[in-house]
C-alpha cells in the first residue's frame, strides 16, 4: 500500500522521524513511503520512495497521486504527527478488511477516535468490520489531517479544491472547511482509539516531545531547528489491557474464594 507523505525539503528530517517510529512500532507495515522532495532526493528502498514536486503544496500532493487511480486505497500521512503506540492487532485486522472489501460505500476509514468530536460532526450512520468494530461516519473533512486509510479520490478532490497558493500551510484548516465533502465519499472514525501520536510541531516550533524522541533515536534534526516550543504535544490513549487482565483474574479469583 502507498503511504503518501506532505511535507517538504524544509521538514524532511521530520517525515523521516515519523517514518522511522512506524519501522519501529509496526517493522512488518504495508506501507511503501512516497517522501515528495525539491532539492533533497534521499535513497529508495522498498519502504520508500522520493518523487520530485514542486514546492506549492497543492502542487505537491497532486504530484504524489498523479498515476494513481481514484479508487486506490493509500494511508495518508503528514509529517506533523508521528505514531508513538499503536494497538497492532486491531490495525492489522483493519488492513486486511480494507484489501479484501470491495465496499463502494467507504472512502476513508481512521483509527483514531477524537473525544472532541460532536454529534454535529457525524452523519448518525455507521458501520462494523469483520470483527464487530464500530466506525461512525463523518459530515465533513473534520479529522482529515490524522493519518489514516483513504481512497485517492478524497486527498484528490479535496486538493484539487483548494487554492493554487496555500500560505501559510496552517490556512488548509479553512480551506478544508470551505470544500463540501461529496456524498459519494464516504470517510469514517473508529469508535475506539487504537492509536497515541505526538505533535511534531506548534506554530513552528518543534514540540519537545518530538525532539526528545529524535534525540532519544539518534536521528537527524531540522537544520532550522534552535530551540523547542517547550510543550509536550501527544494524543490519544490506549485501553490499559493489563489493568482488564488484573480485574478478570481478580474478579474469577473472587469466585472462587466465594465457591470454597
Amino acid at each position: 500500500m502507498k503511504a503518501i507523505v506532505l511535507t517538504c525539503d524544509k521538514y524532511v528530517a521530520l517525515a523521516k522521524h515519523m517514518i522511522f517510529q512506524y519501522n519501529k512500532l509496526w517493522p512488518d507495515h504495508p506501507f511503501r513511503f512516497r517522501i515528495p522532495y525539491q532539492e533533497l532526493k534521499g535513497k529508495d528502498c522498498h519502504k520508500y520512495e522520493y518523487i520530485k514536486t514542486p514546492l506549492s503544496i497543492k502542487a505537491t500532493v497532486l504530484r504524489l497521486l498523479e498515476d494513481l487511480s481514484d479508487e486506490e486505497w493509500i494511508y495518508w500521512c503528514i509529517d506533523d504527527k508521528y505514531p508513538i503506540s499503536l494497538d497492532l492487532q486491531r490495525i492489522r485486522n483493519l488492513v486486511e478488511w480494507i484489501s479484501n472489501f470491495h465496499n463502494e460505500d467507504i472512502s476513508g476509514i481512521s483509527f483514531c477516535h477524537d473525544k472532541r468530536l460532536k454529534s454535529k460532526d457525524l452523519t448518525g450512520r455507521s458501520i462494523r468490520d469483520n470483527e464487530g468494530n464500530v466506525y461512525f461516519e463523518l459530515n465533513k473533512y473534520k479529522r482529515i489531517w490524522k493519518h489514516q486509510f483513504v481512497q485517492v479520490k478524497v486527498i484528490r478532490y479535496m486538493f484539487e479544491n483548494f487554492p493554487d497558493v496555500i500560505s501559510p500551510p496552517k490556512a488548509m484548516d479553512e480551506f478544508k472547511r470551505s470544500v463540501k465533502l461529496p456524498d459519494r465519499h464516504r470517510l469514517f472514525t473508529s469508535k475506539d482509539n487504537l492509536a497515541v501520536f505526538g505533535e511534531s510541531t506548534s506554530r513552528g516550533f518543534l514540540t519537545e516531545n518530538c525532539y526528545k524522541s529524535i534525540i532519544r533515536n539518534r536521528l537527524t534534526l531540522p537544520e532550522w531547528f534552535s530551540t523547542t516550543n517547550g510543550k509536550t504535544m501527544i494524543t490519544g490513549k490506549l485501553k490499559n489491557k493489563r489493568k482488564k487482565h488484573l480485574l478478570i483474574t481478580k474478579y474469577i479469583k473472587g469466585l472462587f474464594d466465594y465457591a470454597r
